[in-house]
């Protein structure tokens, strides 16, 4: 197996290549649509609003008669419609989301008027024709575009779909997600583990964190260190869309997965990234019956599968799962605290960021089998290959751990 090492930018570029959107698509209630990608672009079916309303609880006017004494005719309360039916000297008392009739243009707050007693209003001379007015189809009208597919859909949104009638929504299905760990080492938390051994921590760190994303993982176990047995595990997985493995993939003798998956038919769009740390990671896909299984090989140390989750897979996965917002939201922190890097790799430095200030976790001496590092940082900092080190005041670029994704990518660099 030919290994090739990518520049940071062009794995990220690659990955999300190579990741296509799923094809399959659902309908479900809006009530159940929380966190899911729309699939089809929703389209206005029912003018906002829907007929002229009144913004206030106030007087319906004509403009024209600003600076008059006028008669209250009726009162038009929400819920009501009346038809056009003032005289000369009249006016319409009106409550906040009343239909407006054709015969008046502005609605005056009933706090603004100058004198109101016995039906009889007294309006100021300086009136705004249209003033605390919400015209038919001002907010959208129909046909109108009210989200584009890929959107995510938050409250928000089920607030303007419900607005509409829309009770029943196309959606693309959730990701099928299989996430497995390597080792003969490992043992799993409920188990004993002697000196020799380790708990398996990256598999259920994974999964919490792809559930924190928004997506369902299932854990399939330990693929025990053989050729063999990876290969029937790995062919086991094929009806999933998307495989996440920890360890397995560097050099080592016994570093089987790589290989099984190859074995598998396994198309490699990457194997090895120029970073520290993480270099060892693989990604590509396999064919299945409906579509491809796009697998992602991670780094067996629990820190490097972590932050390689964040800044490659889960942006991938949005992809995968046709949401629009692919990219980390990234911004700028003053750096407070002087850090080493090594030039000849992009560094992928922890810290925390907090009130527009980042400061690096441990001055940036920990190593990658660490645990404990993750807890204490909330962020991670992208540097350049050229860079040395970072000083105090120097501007950083941050990705924070729960950032929003964007549909455009911008400059991760500093």
């Amino acid at each position: 197996m030919v290994k090739t090492f990518l520049d940071f930018e062009k794995a990220v570029e690659k990955s999300l290549e190579v990741a296509k959107v799923t094809s399959l698509i659902e309908i479900v209630n809006i009530e159940d649509a929380l966190g899911r990608v729309i699939s089809e672009d929703i389209r206005c079916v029912k003018n906002l609003p829907s007929f002229n309303n009144s913004a206030m609880d106030g007087f319906a006017i004509k403009a024209s008669d600003a600076g008059k004494t006028l008669q209250v005719k009726m009162t038009i309360f929400a819920g009501d419609s009346v038809d056009a039916c003032l005289e000369e000297g009249e006016c319409y008392k009106i409550m906040t989301g009343a239909k407006v009739p054709s015969d008046v243009d502005t609605i005056i707050p009933i706090e603004d008027v100058i004198f109101y007693e016995d039906d009889k209003v007294t309006f100021k001379e300086e009136v705004k024709k249209g003033a605390c007015l919400r015209l038919k189809g001002e907010e959208v009208s129909l046909d109108d575009t009210l989200f584009e597919k890929g959107e995510v859909i938050n409250s928000s949104i089920v607030a303007v779909l419900a607005s509409q009638g829309l009770t029943k929504i196309r959606v693309y299905k959730p990701l099928s997600i299989a996430v497995v760990s390597t080792g003969n080492e490992l043992k799993e938390p409920w188990e004993e583990a002697n000196e020799d051994e380790i708990f398996n921590c990256n598999s259920y760190a994974l999964v919490s964190l792809l559930k924190e994303k928004g997506f369902e993982a299932s854990y399939m176990g330990v693929v025990p260190d053989s050729l063999e047995k990876s290969i029937a595990f790995v062919n086991s997985l094929k009806n999933y869309d998307v495989i996440i493995t920890t360890g397995g993939i560097s050099m080592g003798d016994a570093d089987f997965v790589g290989q099984a998956f190859v074995e598998n038919g396994l198309d490699i769009a990457f194997h090895g990234v120029n970073v520290k740390p993480g270099r060892p990671i693989m990604m590509g896909t396999m064919k299945k019956n409906i579509g491809q299984t796009f697998v992602m090989c991670l780094p067996g140390n629990p820190l490097t599968a972590m932050v390689n989750m964040h800044l490659f897979a889960i942006p991938v996965l949005n992809k995968i799962q046709g949401s629009a917002y692919i990219y980390h939201d990234i911004s700028l922190g003053k750096n407070i605290e002087e850090f080493k890097t090594k030039t000849g790799r992009v560094n992928l430095v922890l810290g925390s960021c907090n009130k527009g200030e980042f400061k690096v976790t441990r001055r940036n001496k920990y190593g990658s089998g660490m645990i404990t590092v993750l807890n204490e940082s909330n962020s991670i900092v992208v540097t350049n290959e050229g860079r040395a080190g970072i000083e105090v005041g120097d501007s950083v670029i941050v990705i924070r751990f729960n950032c929003s994704y964007l549909k455009e990518q911008t400059n991760i660099f500093n």
